[in-house]
């Protein structure tokens, strides 16, 4: 089911709300940006994401194709969140969980992940080692 979540960069000078519902599967990737920043994202409709404050504290990083957008605080240099524009699902937001406010961490650790093999561009398999993601 739905829910509105609030979350923030570390700082909290970015601040978002996100409609999530953290029953369906999150994910988790080995890609080259994923892995290196840990980032674990929840989806959001484009309807369901409002970016409530810092929008001048964003930066954004494009690479590879350039379709997708990696936000980060300039501040902080926390990631709250991504927009991927060329998704099989069309745009969607990837909310950072980790960002989430109010959530336990037993709450956490009952959240599905799904694990996908972005570093070899098999975004429909899991990849042959994942825990360390």
């Amino acid at each position: 089911m739905l829910k509105t979540y609030t979350g923030s960069c570390h700082c909290g000078a970015v601040k978002f709300e996100a409609e999530l519902d953290l029953a369906q599967s999150t994910y988790r990737c080995n890609c080259s940006i994923c892995r290196r920043n840990r980032f674990w994202p929840a989806v959001a409709k484009p309807e369901g994401f409002r970016l409530i404050a810092g929008e001048s504290e964003l930066t954004e990083y494009l690479f590879n194709t350039g379709k997708n957008q990696h936000f980060f605080c300039k501040r902080c240099g926390v990631r709250p969140f991504g927009v991927g524009n060329d998704t099989p699902i069309g745009k969607m937001y990837g909310v950072n969980v980790g960002c989430l406010e109010g959530v336990s961490e037993e709450e956490l650790s009952k959240v599905p992940i799904t694990y996908v093999d972005g570093l070899n561009d098999n975004w429909q398999s899991t990849p042959a080692y994942f825990a360390h993601l």
